[in-house]
């Protein structure tokens, strides 16, 4: 019984839907239309994991011989000489302390250079290789330049696309073409298999934020299915895709050492982002969910909740420019140096006495590795 009033107001309708709108309204019929169902969210699920085994193989026999091809090294940094006392700091603490160095000269008669730069390639040790870095960023640029030409091709025909009234005319009693179907299930399935890869894929210092997007993507998504607001999660899926196989592209390109074609890439993924994320979807989505949603159906409880994820996303979208403005001025103040990825972890410079000292005397100095300039 219990469970029953908990299902009930989750599903109030007062919540969900307009005025003089029930849920017997969405319900599927034999008259050739599809509404949205919530069962429907199963299907997200399995995809996620034939998705992210297809990257696996994509990873493994396409990726990986371009990279090859390339010149980028399948290796990892040679393993350093373990030594118990420097690998039990080590677990505590990845950069040790001056004290904690002084105690460790004491116990392993080294020299506090030594010491550091013992710390310094067990750190680079756990890095990911160029090779894995070149993978996922080819990877991700297949899948979002593909899911970007299909949900164009799905989009391009449909009243909403050119004008974003049409999100709310008629509404809620929007049905599904095959086209708009799969391009939501196959977008839900991509972001939950990110959810998962992401603690197996490099580390970013902004991972949380990473996390944080993906969360607050699949909500959206998962939200405006059950609440058919799929006409407006198109658009936003159709702006989001429209950036991210540049950002992509820019660090495969880097991978390869192609800095020019680099610079190019980052460049116009810095001008796409700015158009479509913090012009586009304010002004056409965010415009159409404030004012045209008020304008054509009236104020309800769901539109609100839709509003506050929106700003989410907008919030993050505004922060991820401030670094990309951020690393484009380091670009240009560096007048062509290298610089790193202010979000991901770099591999230190040890150089070959280092590497000598350390037991590879053959060990040439790390290279430094970057995702984008």
């Amino acid at each position: 019984m219990a469970l029953r009033s908990v299902y009930e107001t989750f599903w109030s309708e007062w919540f969900w839907l307009p005025a003089n709108v029930t849920w017997k309204d969405l319900e599927n019929k034999d008259d050739g239309l599809y509404y949205p169902q919530t069962k429907d969210l199963y299907i997200p699920l399995v995809l996620a994991f034939i998705i992210f085994a297809i990257r696996k193989c994509f990873e493994s026999f396409i990726a990986k011989p371009i990279g090859l091809y390339f010149g980028i090294k399948d290796g990892r940094p040679k393993t350093v000489q373990p030594i118990s006392a420097l690998e039990n700091s080590y677990r505590i603490k990845k950069f040790p302390s001056e004290d904690t160095v002084k105690g460790l000269e004491k116990q392993t008669d080294m020299t506090e250079r030594e010491i550091q730069r013992w710390f310094r390639m067990r750190r680079n040790q756990e890095r990911p290789s160029q090779m894995k870095r070149f993978t996922e960023a080819s990877w991700r640029f297949f899948f979002y330049f593909n899911i970007f030409v299909y949900g164009v091709a799905v989009l391009w025909d449909k009243p909403w696309f050119a004008e974003s009234i049409q999100c709310w005319v008629g509404y809620p009693q929007h049905d599904l073409s095959p086209g708009v179907f799969w391009y939501y299930m196959i977008e839900i399935s991509f972001y939950w298999s990110l959810m998962f890869s992401q603690f197996m894929d490099v580390k970013r210092k902004d991972f949380w934020e990473m996390f944080t997007h993906h969360c607050a993507t699949i909500c959206l998504l998962t939200f405006s299915w059950c609440g058919n607001f799929v006409r407006v999660g198109t658009l936003v899926l159709c702006i989001h895709d429209a950036v991210d196989y540049w950002l992509e592209a820019a660090k495969m390109a880097k991978y390869i050492k192609a800095q020019r074609l680099c610079d190019v890439l980052f460049a116009i993924f810095g001008i796409v982002w700015f158009i479509t994320r913090l012009v586009l979807y304010p002004t056409k989505v965010m415009w159409s969910t404030y004012f045209e949603c008020k304008q054509i159906v009236g104020p309800f409880p769901s539109c609100y909740f839709l509003n506050c994820v929106l700003v989410v996303l907008l919030i993050l979208h505004a922060y991820w420019f401030s670094l990309i403005v951020t690393v484009a001025y380091t670009v240009l103040s560096k007048q062509g140096e290298e610089v790193t990825d202010i979000r991901s972890s770099d591999e230190e410079e040890v150089s070959e006495e280092d590497s000598s000292r350390n037991g590879s005397g053959d060990r040439k100095h790390l290279n430094h590795v970057n995702n984008y300039k």
